[in-house]
């Protein structure tokens, strides 16, 4: 999968590479729960003329699918933000009342989410400005709604209208109580029948079914696909992107002109075995220094796991960072040999494993503003085990959370033990690096399904699941001295920095990020949850792991690391076995059991802490942007800048980047 967030929400975790202007500020806006931060893309100024071209392209083609990903999410979202943003640029009032400026964080917060539903609880956001004064500014401002006014205000005001756009509660229809636009008038069941019938036990090379269409009923009440291609659905986003990846081609070098070449066919056609044609050529080719992602590829949007939100990066290889990377690659076979699995799901040989270090150039889509720190595709288990797998972790966007967490009060604040506050200070940047290294790499592109096994059974769980099992292999081999062997650590403090760090975020301190009264609904949190709370149950006689009180405040301390680890292995065992045997029923009890339910107390004392610490739990980004500079008519070179504040790109790229109808 692709996905690996950040572990620690606000943690100062030491020291990381020197980059460029180390006094400009990191962060450029702080609103709500959120707080915006830049990046930096050190080196790029050194690159070739060719690679800095290449990445001015593909960079055009990752910000022209941008509303695709705000109608995904949900069906009025291009109608309210245009609507919002009209407002924001044509109002003529009071910019300081309250009302207005109410509105302003809405919009804010819309930008961010790439919706109106928070990017991380799925929950609808509150506008705090009255109805009153938006129906009225909307006469004022608007003179052509989008959409009704009354359902206009109603999505709006209205709590319970399109309360969430993710729902994964057990017993719910996940479907009918998601507001994400993947689905219309149809069920639950529905869904799951149309594309079983589809899917052929028999082959080899299973196709992912409904990754790129929308599912809902014609006219006639007959279930159809409304596919997301050349002269179908978002055809006009597409149609940009194709542009862009075409001029990008025409600069691009083999292997990547036939790679890109692939997936231009692919946008055109729609064709899925099109798609697995392009990430059979993409995971292979390990040569290109500029690579990038572009297209439908994470089903984490998707309450049924089938549909993928559109997404992109460009990114070039930070080749004197990579030397990690290239040591766990090199031994890939010696940690799947090594996993504590049942030997009967382990590969008897890895393929194709690749990892980078990679400095991100631009992000798009699903990766934006909020973005991943590792990326590891492509998803289909068949390519990853006849092709094998790339990996990357990102190492300008880590330094940048860094960067802006220093000083933050974050450890003294939740971290009981000085010695703890010492690891995590001297080792901790190094920890979460591996750890993503070892989630990317290693952990998705370990272990495989039994015969008969397709992939899909785990269905709203799978995401989760296949998130913990990655987690617990990186946890898992971080207190191994095979890393220490390898020069990877110079001991097994590292792994108690990152293991002290683990538990008290999947126990504590991300709760930060859930609303009161709320359950916890996204995949990371719920993985981490799962792992952490398993490992407390089953260590509790032994108090491997233990909450203590001091001075009315409670704290989750781990102490017997070696206990932990043995955890960590024995649970990887249980979610492996999961995996590979298609167990849904055993892989919903865990989820539920585990990672799911919030205590309230716990919830209301952490939300108190951070609020005194001022310290917002989530974080996003603003890209840079691209000027090509010409002579005489030829390209001769590719400015960079890092000007923009947070609503200035906001406002740019949806005059510049927003090519779909207000309703699709």
């Amino acid at each position: 999968m692709i996905f690996s967030f950040s572990t620690l929400t606000s943690c100062n975790t030491g020291g990381a590479t020197e980059q460029t202007n180390e006094n400009a500020p990191w962060i450029i806006d702080r609103f709500d729960d959120i707080k915006v931060l830049r990046y930096e893309v050190p080196k790029f100024e050194t690159l070739p003329l060719q690679q800095k071209i290449l990445i001015y392209y593909l960079s055009e083609a990752a910000l022209c699918g941008r509303d695709i990903l705000f109608d995904q999410n949900f069906k009025y979202n291009l109608a309210i933000r245009r609507t919002l943003e009209q407002i924001y640029t044509s109002y003529e009032g009071d910019k300081t009342a309250a009302d207005f400026v109410a509105m302003e964080k809405y919009l804010k917060k819309i930008w961010f989410a790439n919706g109106i539903h928070h990017h991380y609880s799925n929950d609808k956001f509150r506008a705090e400005f009255s109805r009153e004064w938006f129906e009225q500014t909307l006469d004022k401002y608007v003179q052509e709604l989008p959409i009704e006014k009354a359902l206009l205000c109603d999505i709006i005001f209205n709590p319970d209208l399109y309360a969430s756009r993710l729902n994964q509660t057990d017993g719910v229809d996940m479907v009918t109580e998601s507001a994400c636009n993947y689905y219309e008038g149809v069920t639950m069941k529905e869904v799951e029948d149309f594309y079983a019938a589809m899917v052929d036990p028999k082959d080899p090379h299973p196709i992912s079914y409904g990754l790129n269409s929308k599912l809902m009923k014609d006219a006639d009440g007959k279930i159809v696909e409304k596919v997301w291609h050349l002269g179908g659905m978002y055809s006009d986003a597409i149609q940009q992107i194709v542009f862009w990846l075409e001029k990008a081609r025409s600069v691009a070098e083999e292997p990547q002109k036939s790679i890109i070449d692939a997936l231009i066919n692919y946008y055109r056609t729609g064709d899925l075995r099109e798609f697995d044609r392009y990430n059979v050529l993409w995971v292979s080719d390990n040569s290109s220094n500029v690579d990038f992602v572009n297209g439908f590829i994470e089903n984490y949007g998707d309450p049924m796991g089938f549909k993928s939100s559109w997404e992109s990066t460009v990114n070039f290889v930070d080749s004197a960072a990579c030397h990690r990377t290239k040591i766990i690659s090199e031994n890939a076979q010696w940690f799947e040999d090594n996993s504590p699995i049942n030997p009967s799901f382990r590969k008897k040989e890895v393929k194709g494993v690749s990892a980078k270090v990679i400095t991100v150039a631009m992000l798009g889509g699903d990766c934006f503003p909020a973005t991943p720190i590792g990326i590891n595709l492509p998803n289909a288990d068949w390519i990853r085990k006849e092709y094998g797998s790339k990996s990357v972790t990102i190492d300008n966007i880590t330094y940048a959370y860094d960067k802006a967490a220093q000083g933050n009060g974050f450890n003294e604040e939740f971290m009981l033990r000085e010695e703890d506050r010492t690891r995590i200070k001297e080792y901790g940047k190094l920890g979460d690096d591996l750890h993503t290294d070892l989630h990317e790499c290693l952990g998705h592109g370990s272990g495989q399904l039994a015969p008969g096994v397709t992939g899909g059974e785990l269905k709203s769980y799978s995401s989760t699941l296949e998130e913990a099992r990655a987690d617990l292999f990186a946890l898992y081999y971080l207190g191994d001295e095979k890393l220490v062997e390898l020069g990877l650590i110079p001991s097994l403090d590292v792994a108690k920095s990152q293991y002290a760090t683990y538990i008290m975020n999947g126990m504590m301190t991300q709760l930060s990020r859930i609303e009161p009264g709320k359950n916890v609904e996204e995949s990371h949190m719920r993985n981490r949850k799962l792992i952490a709370e398993w490992c407390y149950e089953q260590g509790k006689d032994a108090k491997v792991i233990e909450w203590v009180v001091e001075n009315g405040k409670r704290y989750i301390v781990v102490n017997d690391f070696d206990a932990l680890r043995e955890l960590f292995g024995k649970l990887l065992y249980e979610v492996q076995r999961i995996k590979s045997e298609g167990d849904y029923e055993a892989g919903r009890k865990l989820v539920e059991d585990y990672a799911v339910k919030v205590d309230p107390e716990l919830h209301k004392e952490v939300l108190d802490r951070y609020a005194q610490l001022g310290i917002e739990p989530y974080s996003g980004f603003v890209n840079p942007s691209y000027e090509l500079v010409e002579k005489e008519g030829e390209i001769v070179d590719v400015k960079i800048n890092y000007n923009y504040n947070f609503v200035e790109q906001m406002l740019q790229y949806s005059k510049e980047y927003s090519f779909l109808p207000t309703l699709n």
